[in-house]
């Protein structure tokens, strides 16, 4: 005969099952009974009734929970904390009370040596990956390890999160991690880890990633850095029959263009004018991407209805063209993109595929690499800040209510002179060119940054 559970294993069940539906009456009304209750776990994984309440995301009883108990980092069997598993089950209103409630990110487990930002980033959350970046750059974190320490951080394995990351094709989170400072070509640990030596292009490429991969070749991850077995990313993409991104990873293909490195010498990069640099390097790699991917001979030509629009372009064109009134509103470098992003403090604009052209790579490595501040195209002087341009109307407005201020228009410009030398550039020739040595100011530039 079987034996019926007793009093006190039947309120543990009962307390247990409240927490994890989200009873919050019913949890309260237990507590106010038996405050004990309250710490008691669970018989296998020695879960807390906080633990049950983060995993499930019930927000109210967490608060509750936390109001009463008082310690948000109880530990479970594996070392786990009410953090971590709210990160490991993207239960974000969770992460976000258990952070303002003291929690500490910095925590490890026992069963894979992992914290928080590793569980958030290899079950691709992005929004709680988010959170515990913006909490670590602003507590005691960034003063008593660094923040770059952190976002760096290896788990018992000798991963970090941006591995996990890409080993499980999270490409936001790949993205994320990234722009925090994540070492792009950081090689995976000893044969504690499945796949030694590996850096987060060897695992993409694994897992067969076309995002993940093009988001890492983007910020300069090395297509020929090999593993502890001497496999290159190219081959480890052939050995898993991922077709596609074993064409981007093949050392013969084109370089990418990778997110450039004089851009760091600006002193301050809004965050809107990097948004459209970003958006014009992934535009200009997709479009690299599809002639590789279609077999094709690799070069950066005008689209190809750049000779003869269909009806619906040409009224989107005609549209357009009313809209911006003349041609002065287009950038003097391509002659095809509205100029988005303007110069400080000379005041130029030009559209975000040719600011980018100006300071991209096609190579990331020591010797293309240089250490000097980008110059502007059209005046020479450094490029000190960068900010979006205004539209016509809004610099015409401020220039008459502020004699003060000179109004400056793209017909100042010598646009005789320009089109000598940048007429033959389109926004994706400009890209080109800049390696090619190919019209003036490729040239200039190729002299600038290209140095050794």
């Amino acid at each position: 005969m079987g034996q019926g559970l007793s009093c006190r294993e039947y309120e543990e069940t009962e307390l247990f099952n409240a927490v994890q539906n989200g009873e919050l009456e019913t949890v309260e009304s237990m507590a106010d009974e038996d405050p004990n209750l309250l710490t008691l776990k669970t018989v296998h994984g020695r879960l807390t009734a906080l633990h049950v309440a983060a995993a499930n995301g019930r927000i109210e009883v967490l608060s509750m929970l936390l109001d009463r108990f008082g310690n948000p980092d109880i530990l479970n069997r594996h070392k786990q904390t009410p953090l971590m598993l709210a990160a490991m089950h993207g239960k974000i209103s969770c992460v976000e009370r258990l952070i303002q409630a003291g929690a500490n990110i910095l925590l490890f487990d026992t069963l894979y040596g992992r914290t928080c930002l590793h569980y958030a980033a290899y079950h691709g959350h992005s929004d709680c990956l988010q959170l515990i970046l913006s909490a670590a750059n602003s507590t005691h974190v960034t003063q008593s390890w660094g923040f770059s320490r952190f976002v760096n951080i290896r788990d018992g394995s000798g991963a970090t999160p941006l591995h996990l990351a890409a080993r499980q094709r999270r490409s936001d989170c790949v993205h994320i991690l990234l722009s925090s400072g994540a070492l792009v070509c950081a090689s995976t640990g000893g044969y504690r880890y499945h796949y030694p030596g590996s850096t987060p292009l060897h695992l993409a490429a694994r897992g067969g990633s076309l995002d993940c991969v093009r988001e890492l070749l983007a910020w300069g991850a090395d297509r020929l850095q090999r593993d502890s077995s001497g496999r290159i990313p190219y081959m480890v993409a052939m050995k898993h029959k991922h077709d596609s991104c074993a064409a981007l990873l093949n050392p013969l293909a084109p370089e990418p263009l990778t997110w450039p490195s004089p851009l760091k010498f600006i002193s301050d990069i809004n965050p809107d004018v990097k948004a459209l640099l970003q958006k014009a390097l992934i535009e200009a790699n997709k479009k690299r991407e599809k002639a590789i991917l279609m077999d094709t001979p690799y070069s950066l030509q005008p689209p190809p209805n750049s000779g003869g629009l269909d009806d619906e372009s040409e009224i989107k064109r005609d549209k357009f063209s009313c809209h911006a009134g003349s041609d002065a509103d287009l950038c003097c470098i391509c002659f095809e993109e509205v100029c988005s992003i303007e110069v400080q403090n000379c005041g130029h604009q030009m559209c975000a595929n040719c600011v980018l052209a100006l300071c991209c790579h096609s190579k990331s490595n020591s010797s293309t690499n240089s250490a000097k501040i980008p110059v502007c195209p059209f005046c020479r002087s450094s490029i000190i800040r960068l900010v979006v341009a205004k539209s016509k109307d809004e610099s015409d407005i401020e220039s008459e209510f502020s004699p003060t201020i000179p109004r400056r228009t793209r017909k100042s410009f010598n646009l005789g002179e320009c089109s000598s030398n940048f007429r033959s550039l389109s926004s994706l020739g400009s890209f080109g060119r800049l390696g090619r040595s190919s019209g003036k100011v490729a040239a200039e530039c190729e002299q600038e940054f290209d140095k050794p």
